[in-house]
């Protein structure tokens, strides 16, 4: 019988191992980047074409490689970090295990140019598919320059699962400002397809932040140090105004290193619980130094996921230091129950108050001007001023008039099929009658909708009656709106009045100019102005004007949720857009909205769910009723 098992050619083996490793370019990018801090570069540049599909370059200026480096570093678990296992344990470099290169050149040709300080000559290798086709000396500055081009052209599935190039060109961003955000004693650009997207010079983390997030932060953030035996931590948060509906201005960093830990996000969140609101999430650069021993940073093939061996003392002492910097800037009220000593050496505090020197201030102007007769509330009784006789008449008025048994009706003279929803002003004790006049005043038009808990809308039919979500339905509404405009007609816009400017995150300010023409199609007029930033000059004629900033902030949100869904760019916003700018629940409604939101909903392809899958509404027919109160005995 025939063995079946064998060993793998270390072609496929360098294949499979490298998708745990390179998923995407950013992978690539971000392994590249730490390479060259590793290398001890004080100057890194990032080279992007086509999202890094078609070529992701790092040059450095850093200690570079002699000729048997230069091959050797493309070797699976080929290190200069790690000489025993006491070594692991001890890491504070970005790479260790030796991978990044190998894999990086089992996806893709690589070009690698090196020199080493101090030497004439550098060294240039070639290698595609893992094979090396050219190993030669070369003229080339100190330090490194390599090349990943044709990302997965060995591999053709893997390559189709890359997402749109505003997607991967977002990510891209995201695992450059990691690092750049890491080391700001470090100078950083990035370049793609021949337009520079950053420039950030040598300096302070400060400094650092405002260079990537915006000048608007220079005065809203709050600086964040403690320290102790076990653990220091320091960074900025941002101040409350400065807490947003979309993520990205959250940064974890332990020993310089990025991480991501839902369990430490949630201490700072507690720690603003109470000053933000619930659905936004604040701004927060945070490092964190431990002795490498105390964690384990090897338990992910990215290393974004590492483990404490005690994850509830980090917990508390997060959560402690941001708590502590937001009260000591008096962001949050803080107790003292000791008086400052100055104001307790003061006459005022310190002498007793005499008799004597009661009864010269209360004599004094100043004083009297305070007493009850000077107050702006002060009624004479014994006045029988004509105003007040008026309001007296006009409330005992008021309380002869007959009673409305707990309701106010508003009263109309119009035709049944055009007349107004009746306005009905709730008090506390409504009685049964007044219900039942209230369903016999609108059953006389059978068409009259009426509104549920603000949420759900109620519309007679010949069978029975339907219950409809009036969030999952306008939802639907729009979603058929916008993607007529995007085929079709586009929507009007409407000019603002005084054009807002929009500040957005690097990668979303990426991911919003990619979305240019298809916002304008929707209504939306952009425009860029540098440095992340978009002038609002119109919006959609049918939205409501006002805060641009939180509406367009919501819509990239629904449009990063919807991006993990196998649809395109263009279904991915008009899903966002009809989730975003949808009615929530809570909204009152008055009687011409629900029937036109009903007359919409049916004259819609697809009435009965939502984009998202929801039911929009339910229908009850009058036999199911009947069966449910037992009528049929």
């Amino acid at each position: 019988m025939a063995d079946i098992i064998n060993l793998l050619p270390d072609n496929i083996a360098n294949q499979i191992a490298a998708g745990e490793v390179i998923q995407r370019p950013a992978s690539a990018v971000k392994e590249l980047l730490e390479n060259a801090v590793d290398a001890g570069a004080t100057e890194i540049q990032l080279i992007i074409k086509d999202a890094g599909k078609e070529l992701v370059q790092v040059i450095d200026n850093g200690g570079g490689m002699s000729e048997t480096d230069a091959r050797m570093c493309f070797e699976r678990h080929a290190t200069s970090k790690i000489q025993s296992i006491d070594d692991l344990f001890q890491i504070r470099t970005m790479g260790f295990r030796g991978e990044a290169l190998a894999s990086i050149a089992a996806v893709s040709q690589v070009e690698l140019k090196t020199r080493k300080k101090g030497t004439d000559v550098g060294s240039y290798v070639e290698i595609d598919n893992s094979l090396v086709k050219k190993q030669e000396p070369c003229q080339t500055a100190d330090g490194t320059s390599i090349a990943m081009k044709n990302l997965f052209f060995n591999v053709p599935a893997r390559r189709n699962f890359l997402k749109s190039n505003a997607a991967e060109m977002r990510h891209i961003v995201d695992e450059f400002i990691r690092v750049a955000m890491a080391f700001p004693q470090l100078q950083f650009s990035l370049t793609s397809n021949n337009q520079q997207l950053f420039h950030l010079d040598k300096g302070s983390l400060k400094q650092r932040i405002i260079a990537i997030l915006g000048q608007h932060y220079n005065a809203r953030l709050v600086n964040v140090k403690e320290s102790t035996d076990y653990m220091n931590v320091y960074g900025f948060v941002g101040k409350p105004e400065t807490a947003k509906k979309t993520r990205g201005d959250q940064f974890f960093f332990v020993n310089n290193r990025y991480i991501k830990s839902p369990y430490l996000h949630h201490a700072v969140m507690s720690a603003f619980a109470d000053i933000i609101p619930a659905d936004s999430y604040p701004l927060y650069v945070l490092f964190i130094d431990v002795n490498p021993e105390h964690v384990d940073i090897n338990v992910h093939p990215t290393k974004q996921e590492i483990k404490f061996d005690d994850e509830k003392v980090m917990y508390a002492f997060v959560q402690a230091t941001v708590k502590h910097a937001l009260a000591q800037f008096n962001v949050t009220a803080t107790l003292d129950f000791d008086l400052d000593p100055s104001i307790q050496a003061l006459d005022a505090v310190s002498k007793p108050f005499t008799k004597q020197q009661q009864e010269e201030y209360t004599h004094s102007p100043l004083y009297k001007s305070f007493t009850q007769a000077n107050q702006a509330h002060m009624i004479d009784k014994s006045s029988n001023s004509s105003n007040l006789k008026h309001w007296k008449d006009l409330y005992e008025s008021n309380q002869n008039a007959p009673e409305s048994e707990g309701y106010t009706i508003s009263s109309y003279t119009v035709e049944p099929e055009t007349r107004p929803a009746v306005t009905y002003e709730s008090q506390p004790h409504a009685t049964a009658s007044v219900i039942d006049e209230r369903w016999q005043d609108t059953a006389t038009d059978q068409k009259v909708p009426v509104q549920v808990h603000q949420q759900f809308i109620l519309s007679q039919i010949k069978s029975g009656f339907i219950l409809i979500d009036q969030q999952a339905a306008h939802e639907r509404i729009l979603f058929e709106r916008y993607q007529r405009a995007l085929v079709e007609t586009p929507m009007a816009t409407q000019q603002s009045l005084f054009p807002q400017t929009l500040q957005l995150p690097p990668a979303d300010a990426v991911l919003i100019a990619e979305m240019l023409p298809e916002l304008q199609a929707l209504g939306y007029e952009l425009e860029p102005f540098g440095n992340h930033t978009f002038i609002v000059r119109g919006t959609p004629a049918d939205m409501q004007s006002g805060n641009d900033q939180a509406t367009i902030e919501g819509l990239l949100e629904q449009f990063k949720n919807f991006s993990e869904l196998k649809i395109d760019r263009r279904e991915q916003l008009v899903r966002s857009m009809a989730r975003n700018n949808a009615i929530p629940a809570g909204k009152i409604l008055s009687a011409r909205e629900m029937q036109n939101m009903i007359d919409e909903l049916f004259a819609c392809s697809m009435p009965n769910v939502a984009p998202s899958g929801k039911f929009t509404f339910i229908s009850f027919k009058l036999t199911d009723l009947a069966r449910m109160f037992e009528r049929g005995n």
